[in-house]
């Protein structure tokens, strides 16, 4: 039997298969670090979600710990090469989000395009500016897909639906997959300088650059709308604001941010913007998906290193 510390709420489907396998679960969702900390030092295995980092003082404060679980999509959040350097597996759900997130895409694109925000607030002003509230189709508009996994892939096949031409960049995936899909590979310059529509859905490296910051951002052409449902470090939200105050690209819609909350965050006054607080994977569905997902992944492992 192995000691479980949940440190953010998952669903309880996920800790129904952890505790169903004979583990002992401590739930400690919203516990102070310090406390989450002290649990630690006797815990075999960490379950989190997005909040909580898993930094190397925290690693190194879990004597025995031996599996780390994170219910949603990547790892961003956790520290790899401390976690590696004491031989501590790191798991998480890489496709139980898929839908919602691919679905998010859509709704923010449908929302920027047709102003939906900003014709809800006009409404309940008692304003009815149907000209001034003029959006745009879908149908006939590019979209630039950076990142082709499977959300993007989702994203590209939700995107044919209504009419769009898909265009795709990855550098792990390869021209002959994207093409196989129905999609056209791109360089990423070529994606941004062709696309009415980009939108960001790879992963983000500790520590790199953002991949979309003024350089990226002045290839675009000034109709362009650009849209994240991934990381809010693949983004430099003062570049993104300067050019939507200029009119450089005609809008956003960002559900990631570099800090979250984004507290002083540029693109909280930018115009054309649509933001939402991080609802990529906020679904009923998805919340289950990933925490079991992450369940029998981490059953797995703490089977794998018993003892």
């Amino acid at each position: 039997m192995a000691r479980i510390v949940i440190a953010e709420r998952v669903a309880s489907e996920g800790l129904a298969l952890l505790s169903g396998a004979g583990h002992e679960l401590l739930d400690l969702s919203g516990a102070t670090p310090e406390a989450l900390r002290e649990a630690l030092a006797t815990a075999d295995a960490l379950v989190v979600r997005s909040q909580v980092r898993v930094d190397a003082a925290l690693i190194a404060a879990a004597l025995h710990l031996r599996v780390i679980g994170r219910a949603g999509v990547g790892t961003d959040n956790i520290d790899g090469s401390a976690a590696a350097a004491r031989e501590i597996t790191v798991v998480n759900a890489p496709s139980g989000n898929t839908i919602a997130a691919a679905e998010h895409t859509m709704a923010l694109l449908l929302g920027i395009a047709r102003n939906i925000a900003p014709a809800d607030r006009s409404m309940r002003d008692g304003a009815w500016e149907r000209k001034a509230l003029q959006g745009f189709e879908l149908s006939g508009k590019s979209i630039g897909i950076v990142g082709f996994g499977r959300v993007g892939r989702a994203v590209a096949t939700r995107a044919a639906a209504f009419g769009m031409i898909a265009l795709a960049h990855d550098p792990v995936v390869g021209a002959a997959e994207i093409t196989a899909a129905g999609v056209t590979p791109l360089t990423l310059n070529e994606l941004l300088a062709r696309a009415d529509v980009v939108t960001l859905h790879a992963p983000a490296a500790r520590g790199a650059a953002p991949l979309i910051g003024a350089r990226e951002i002045a290839l675009m052409h000034r109709n362009a709308v650009l849209i994240n449902v991934a990381r809010g470090a693949l983004v430099e939200e003062a570049a993104l604001a300067a050019a939507l105050a200029s009119g450089a690209i005609a809008g956003a819609a960002i559900d990631v941010f570099t800090s979250e909350p984004p507290v002083g965050s540029p693109l909280l006054s930018a115009p054309h913007t649509l933001l939402t607080p991080h609802l990529g994977a906020s679904t009923a569905e998805a919340q289950v998906a990933v925490a079991v997902e992450m369940a029998e992944r981490m059953i797995l492992a703490l089977s794998e290193t018993r003892g």
